[in-house]
């Protein structure tokens, strides 16, 4: 070998050796965060709104690997693995790339991932104190809302804590099903015409998103952050159309409403409100602290009749008269207590109040759930739950009043990232 080759392979090699020490001065570059987080739960009852079912089950088993990509970006793939009606199903929750340290204190998130709309919404299940999510989230995020698109985000240099931020989704889990009404004889003419309109033209991306966050510390002890979204979905309103139900719609429209983490209500238009309150004695959390948190939920536009020019201007005024103003909503307010480092318990009250096409009117709704919980954490790693839930619900199909009681444990294997205030 000439002494210019002997030259080039050290340089080859050394080269190799400082790309390999430059790497591992950063473990997540070579050493990614790859968990799992087992969920299993035996309950007595059935949860409305797409919450669990009697018996023994599986939540989401969540399979996650995060790492930094580079000094420029960071990376996580999370799919989810649940078991409904005998069957499992597996789905990518979030696959995405986010932007680190860009100027100006921007970032942006791009792929798969859970919006930052409300308070809950872009934390993960596992992480919750109580064994389902609100019913308010059941109903109008399909428990918690992810899709594929951008986010853009901005922290402004202020001494309060001050983030914001816009988001754009493709917006599948959000589209409103077609509904059908049959009418009296003497429309055939009219069912016709709507038969040639066929399914309804989606947008292709149907989902935008704006939202801010505050908050600050009050002392040494406690700490605090409010909330605002709005959320505007193109494909949001359920189209009511005249004559029967077209061959095919009937499938489709099980399947937006089945398990699919699809929400079960829409509008165009959806409010949030949100606020929680933290308390620990001194800033220490391991042994003692308090969560107290509360969202409110608005969704309108929700309906839309579609009468067109045929005559029946006096029969939209009657949908109008018995649906009153077009809107659902839904809140709840929590509080959690953790007494000492292995113990904590949770109180949570809820209410959702929507509206069900029933023949030529509007069916009002409402679901009512209290709930009290006590969860015993061996470690940070470990948690088993047993709750309490009196569940009370009006013109509801699939499941009735009822006291439930619910056992669950949620166990991480592996790394896991911190999570969300």
């Amino acid at each position: 070998m000439s002494y210019l080759n002997k030259r080039l392979s050290l340089v080859a090699v050394a080269c190799a050796f400082a790309s390999t020490h430059t790497l591992a001065e950063d473990s997540s570059l070579t050493n990614p965060n790859i968990s799992a987080v087992l969920d299993g739960f035996y309950q007595t009852g059935d949860r409305g709104l797409g919450g669990r079912e009697e018996g023994f089950g599986l939540g989401e088993t969540e399979l996650a690997i995060s790492a930094n990509i580079d000094d420029m970006f960071y990376g996580k793939v999370t799919a989810i693995l649940e078991s409904h009606d005998g069957e499992t199903e597996i789905e990518l929750e979030e696959a995405f790339i986010q932007t680190m340290g860009l100027p100006a204190g921007l970032g942006i998130r791009a792929g798969r991932f859970l919006s930052d709309v409300g308070y809950l919404n872009n934390q993960h299940l596992h992480t919750d104190s109580f064994v389902d999510r609100p019913g308010a989230y059941r109903a109008f995020m399909g428990n918690h809302y992810f899709d594929d698109g951008v986010r853009l985000t901005y922290v402004a240099p202020t001494d309060l804590y001050w983030t914001m931020g816009v988001e754009v989704f493709k917006g599948d889990k959000m589209r409103a099903a077609d509904m059908y009404e049959e009418h009296e004889e003497g429309h055939d003419e009219d069912e016709e015409e709507h038969e040639e309109h066929g399914p309804r033209d989606y947008d292709t991306v149907g989902v935008y998103s704006a939202f801010t966050k505050f908050g600050g510390d009050i002392g040494n002890s406690s700490s605090w952050q409010v909330g605002l979204s709005y959320l505007y979905n193109a494909n949001g309103k359920v189209m009511v159309v005249e004559g029967e139900e077209e061959e095919g719609h009937a499938d489709e429209e099980h399947e937006h409403e089945g398990h699919t983490h699809s929400a079960s209500y829409t509008g165009e238009n959806t409010y949030i409100a949100d606020f929680v309150y933290k308390w620990a004695p001194n800033g220490n959390y391991k042994y003692q602290h308090l969560t107290v948190s509360g969202e409110y939920f608005r969704v309108t536009d929700t309906f839309s009749f579609e009468e067109g020019d045929h005559g029946h201007e006096e029969e939209d005024h009657d949908h109008e008269e018995s649906h009153g103003d077009d809107y659902f909503e839904g809140w709840y307010l929590s509080g959690v207590y953790q007494f000492s480092p292995h113990w904590s318990a949770g109180v949570r009250y809820g209410e959702v109040d929507t509206y069900e096409l029933h023949g030529d009117h509007l069916d009002p709704q409402k679901l009512k759930e209290t709930e009290l919980s006590l969860a015993w954490h061996h470690s940070h790693f470990s948690t088993v739950r047993l709750q309490y839930t009196n569940q009370k619900g009006t013109n509801f199909d699939g499941f009735e009043d009822d006291n439930i009681v619910s056992l669950q444990y949620v166990m991480t294997l592996g790394a896991h990232g911190a999570h969300q205030f």
